[in-house]
């Protein structure tokens, strides 16, 4: 069911290319729960979307895609009027999804140490160690992000680490430097504050937070590669949380 479940997955995203409002067959109407604030509820809902998105000529690229009991999760590139980075997350039961979210960032070119928003290793490796790897950033999130603890990073974190953040380099100096930067009124620039989901597929894990990125409310996905217990690659995306007068569904982003 696992390889069913992600198939039909990258068939509904790639429905955002054709407008074929059958991509959309996994989606249980009765059920489907939209949290992405700017989709209206419902197959239905989607089905609009994709009929719209159709006209711009998109394209649409898995990158990754990942799955962890009910959960499938994907990583995408999105070529609309605009290019964009996306994570992906839908809850299955049985052979449907009812439950949606997301988190899209406009791309960016290649970071200061040479390094997209996407590329780097796919293959899932370690599906022994799954549990494992999802304590790890478990509590990495809780020590290091969110108790801002962020001493302890090197606990956590490989000294050989590579980045994917379009404005950060590799390394774990570079990853202190941003997690100590302040504004100037002294208040972090990036600040966690709460932990909202992690999955997890062998050596990958998505982690979904929320916080505060300068001053503004933040959704905050990020995908971690880990070896031999360490945290040794890190892709991801930020996203403002639109305030509430502005959804078009009141389920919220998270």
């Amino acid at each position: 069911m696992t390889a069913e479940r992600k198939k039909n997955i990258q068939a509904l995203l790639k429905g955002i290319e054709t407008g074929d409002p059958m991509s959309v067959s996994v989606v249980n109407p009765n059920k489907y729960i939209q949290h992405n604030p700017q989709t209206h509820e419902g197959g239905e809902g989607l089905a609009a979307l994709f009929k719209r998105l159709s006209k711009t000529s998109p394209r649409v690229n898995i990158v990754r895609i990942f799955s962890d009991g009910d959960f499938v999760f994907g990583h995408t590139e999105y070529d609309f009027s605009t290019s964009r980075i996306g994570f992906e997350v839908f809850r299955f039961e049985g052979e449907h999804t009812v439950e949606h979210w997301d988190n899209i960032q406009s791309r960016s070119g290649q970071n200061p140490s040479e390094h997209t928003m996407v590329d780097g290793p796919t293959d899932v490796r370690d599906l022994d160690k799954t549990e494992d790897n999802r304590a790890l950033v478990k509590r990495f999130l809780e020590t290091a992000l969110i108790a801002r603890q962020i001493d302890h990073l090197q606990s956590f974190v490989s000294e050989a680490y590579t980045e994917h953040n379009p404005f950060m380099r590799d390394g774990l100096p570079a990853l202190l430097q941003a997690l100590s930067a302040c504004d100037s009124n002294s208040e972090p620039t990036i600040s966690y504050e709460r932990s909202h989901r992690i999955l997890a597929e062998g050596n990958f894990v998505l982690s979904v937070c929320e916080g505060y990125r300068q001053g503004e409310h933040t959704s905050f996905y990020d995908l971690f590669r880990i070896e031999s217990s360490m945290i040794v690659e890190h892709w991801d995306t930020t996203e403002k949380v639109a305030p509430k007068s502005k959804w078009k569904n009141n389920n919220g982003k998270f």
